[in-house]
């Protein structure tokens, strides 16, 4: 299996796109078609399927991956996990990457046990997995190995998109420079052992908010070979003109996730969830999913 860099930034040539969509389900918005008017177990699992399925259709050829945040799966245990290992095989089935994002951290063999379970060979290993690196090496390394062995990629929280990041991330450390630098050095320092792919990149990247381009200019310097995953782009009301500062001067090197403005455009004016039909939300998807293809591409080139 070639390189996760090497997959992803071939993708992202053949669908001239940087596009991530973010698979992140909520059943209290879903096309009135798609669930009864109380839900219970099973029909929640096959909603949930349904309509990641209706919005994979319809993305498939305007994104590069798709991204499932575990949080809305798991909150339906059994059920939901069941929807989320239909979700990845029927992703990867469509032609697109998938990057699980788990926020996933321990020490020792908890952190190996995550890292095989999202990167290993079992029904929830996906092509990437974000990580939170709160924990320091101890909690990285292993993702890192685990990755490298199964050609598989990892993006660590950097600088993330929240308004409230700040209050950790850009604390000074004792070398006077913000926690998110001493983070981007830790990536470097723990991928000095391995040699970046043929595109040039590492199969590690960092996940650095559209919310913060006068940050990221710096991220980008600090870590010239990750791929940055760039999450805020749509919801957050990041301004979309300063993204071209995540990008390398090829317009490369970067994914740009968007979630709710896709999945749920269907809802934007004064449409109503109950009287949207698959059909209808099936348009609205593509047409978001185009859309936001084309304006990113407009920034990387322009």
């Amino acid at each position: 299996m070639a390189d996760f860099a090497n997959r992803l930034l071939e993708k992202s040539r053949k669908k001239n796109s940087v596009l991530v969509v973010g698979l992140d389900p909520d059943i209290s918005k879903f096309p009135g078609s798609l669930l009864p008017a109380r839900p219970e177990g099973e029909q929640v699992q096959e909603a949930i399927i349904r309509f990641n399925r209706m919005v994979i259709d319809n993305i498939a050829g305007y994104a590069v991956a798709v991204k499932p945040q575990l949080a809305f799966y798991e909150v339906f245990g059994s059920r939901g996990i069941k929807a989320l290992e239909d979700t990845v095989s029927y992703a990867r089935d469509s032609g697109l990457l998938v990057i699980a994002d788990a926020k996933r951290n321990d020490v020792g063999f908890v952190s190996e046990a995550y890292a095989e379970a999202f990167l290993g060979k079992g029904p929830l290993s996906a092509d990437a997995v974000t990580v939170n690196p709160f924990l320091g090496s101890d909690g990285m390394v292993p993702f890192i190995e685990k990755a490298a062995e199964e050609s598989r990629g990892v993006f660590f929280l950097v600088k993330t998109s929240n308004p409230s990041s700040g209050e950790i991330q850009d604390l000074a450390t004792d070398s006077g420079r913000p926690v998110y630098e001493r983070v981007a050095g830790l990536i470097n320092k723990n991928l000095s052992a391995y040699e970046p792919g043929s595109e040039g990149y590492y199969f590690a990247g960092a996940v650095v908010g559209a919310t913060y381009p006068r940050e990221a200019r710096l991220l980008r310097e600090m870590l010239p070979q990750c791929i940055l995953l760039v999450p805020g782009f749509g919801a957050q009301n990041a301004d979309a003109s300063r993204l071209s500062v995540y990008f390398d001067r090829e317009g490369s090197g970067a994914v740009v996730n968007s979630s709710r403005n896709i999945i749920y455009s269907y809802l934007s004016g004064d449409r109503d969830k109950e009287k949207a039909d698959e059909e209808e939300a099936s348009r609205c998807i593509e047409r978001a999913a185009e859309e936001a293809r084309n304006r990113l591409n407009a920034i990387r080139f322009g």
